[in-house]
């Protein structure tokens, strides 16, 4: 019987009886009387502990033959948080899974990206989740499916292909046998009125879910506060607000596989409502994780959280406002390029040299709804650029084509499944790299949840305020004790200045 690696059976029972939803998503609950699986927070009253067995994936319990809960919804539940702090195999494997390329590219091409046998990727993600990446893939493709059941008018046929299935068959099978529901009567179970977008062709209306508690300030001041004209936008709250029309938003345009999108993300209470556009709908699944990605929607604050309070300096900053999360990208090889532009300026100045790239060189794209104009240009686009045209000094162009030029031809990768430890070592290796720019790039593209940033000045700025070290290598010494969440104590750090990027806008 395959079990969650990372909790023992007791803890697990204990979850499961306190009904306490920090576990959804870290491992799943299958009941052996009635099979099927559900979330550690079902609002059901708990089976016997006889009764239950335990799975880290929901792929693993539909292997096993159980079937999703109709109450708890678990395929709803938020990432588990172990594929974003860790850079193992099977982590790198479960963020691709999540990005789609197993449907794109099949398991040699995800074995490829990896640099690892089929094999042996295969044997990994069995030892750990109890199922292969086929099986993985399959359990995202139902969830997909169920989504679009659920929040379009789309006929079946579409939504199967959409959903990455390859025949409608297979996608009727599935839905049955995950759901124990046809696709019809999952679609009739939906409460009548309930928002399935604005009437656009391609727009979905969802609602993220994230692990309590969630502090949106620093997060969406951030991408408010650093956003590139035409690419990105923060829409302010209007009175009379609709989700529909999502504004209190922050908007930006997507390069996704299969075309371009349109995200509008806006915080509530209890989860992130996001407002897609696809000119695909095959891009729904790799748009919602990128989107997860961006917000950091899958952390555990938690155990983040905790681990920071044990300093007692570091303890009021939490206490004050617990739960910040770490904006990320949807976009590595952008945001290395942005992390290029703001080297040594200000925030507005690097947002002004990114906004002359973007009208320069960006795909035109049309919003009716915005001032979205493009989406931001391509390694490869950048690469064709003539370094005299760039409005900065000659060493950072130097350090701005060399980086173009090695993400264009391939000899720098940065995706979700990069190696983090590698990727530092070759981007330190570019002229013009020092250790801030790897590890802002290492925190904010790569989301290694360790990354610090003791050289820079707010840093240690704050750090003097509060009392810590501001030297570099005492700072360092004395964040040993913040592993593995120091780059969110970089976000608390932060959150002393009174800089736009630490408030959320209004």
């Amino acid at each position: 019987m395959q079990t969650a690696t990372h909790l023992d059976r007791e803890h697990c029972v204990r979850a499961v009886q306190s009904k306490d939803a920090r576990f959804d998503g870290w491992f799943y609950t299958a009941v052996l009387t009635t099979r099927i699986y559900c979330r550690p927070s079902c609002p059901v009253v708990p089976p016997k502990p006889g009764n239950m067995t335990f799975y880290p994936s929901a792929a693993a319990c539909q292997q096993a033959g159980f079937r999703a809960c109709k109450r708890c919804r678990p395929d709803t539940s938020p990432g588990s948080p172990e594929w974003n702090q860790r850079a193992d195999l099977v982590a790198r494997a479960m963020r691709l899974i999540g990005d789609g390329v197993v449907d794109r590219e099949g398991v040699p091409g995800l074995a490829a990206r990896l640099g690892y046998s089929t094999r042996q990727v295969e044997r990994q993600l069995l030892a750990e989740l109890g199922a292969g990446p086929l099986a993985l893939a399959r359990a995202q493709r139902a969830q997909t499916a169920r989504l679009l059941i659920e929040t379009t008018a789309l006929p079946m046929a579409e939504i199967a292909f959409a959903a990455g299935f390859s025949s409608v068959r297979a996608f009727n099978d599935t839905v049955r046998e995950v759901y124990a529901l046809s696709p019809s009567e999952l679609r009739h179970r939906v409460p009548a009125g309930r928002a399935s977008g604005d009437g656009t062709p391609g727009t979905l209306c969802l609602r993220l879910p994230f692990r309590a508690p969630l502090n949106p300030s620093n997060l969406f001041g951030h991408l408010a506060a650093t956003a590139v004209p035409g690419v990105e936008e923060w829409l302010p709250r209007s009175p009379d607000d609709a989700d529909g029309a999502l504004t209190g938003a922050y908007r930006r345009t997507l390069r996704l596989p299969y075309g371009h999108g349109i995200v509008a993300l806006a915080p509530r209470p209890d989860h992130i409502a996001c407002r897609l556009t696809l000119g695909d709908l095959r891009d729904l699944a790799v748009a919602i994780s990128r989107c997860r990605r961006l917000l950091d929607l899958d952390a555990d604050p938690v155990a983040v959280d905790d681990r920071l309070r044990t300093d007692p300096l570091l303890a009021p900053l939490v206490d004050r406002a617990p739960g910040r999360r770490v904006p990320r990208t949807v976009d590595e090889a952008e945001f290395a390029v942005r992390a290029v532009l703001g080297q040594q300026v200000s925030t507005a100045a690097a947002r002004t040299h990114a906004a002359r790239l973007v009208t320069a060189h960006g795909k035109p794209l049309d919003d009716p709804e915005g001032g979205l104009t493009h989406l931001f240009p391509s390694p490869e686009e950048l690469a064709a650029v003539d370094p005299e045209t760039l409005a900065m000094p000659r060493t950072r162009r130097t350090t701005f084509t060399t980086l173009v030029g090695r993400l264009a031809d391939g000899s720098l990768h940065l995706g979700v499944e990069s190696d983090w430890a590698e990727a530092r070592t070759r981007l330190l290796a570019l002229p013009g790299f020092g250790p801030w720019t790897v590890d802002v790039i290492a925190m904010r593209a790569l989301g290694d949840p360790d990354a610090f940033l003791p050289t820079d000045l707010g840093i240690r700025r704050a750090a003097g305020e509060l009392g810590l070290p501001s030297t570099p290598a005492a700072l360092t010494a004395r964040a040993e004790a913040w592993r593995p969440w120091r780059a969110y104590a970089v976000q608390y750090l932060w959150a002393t200045d009174s800089h736009p990027i630490n408030f959320l806008p209004v």
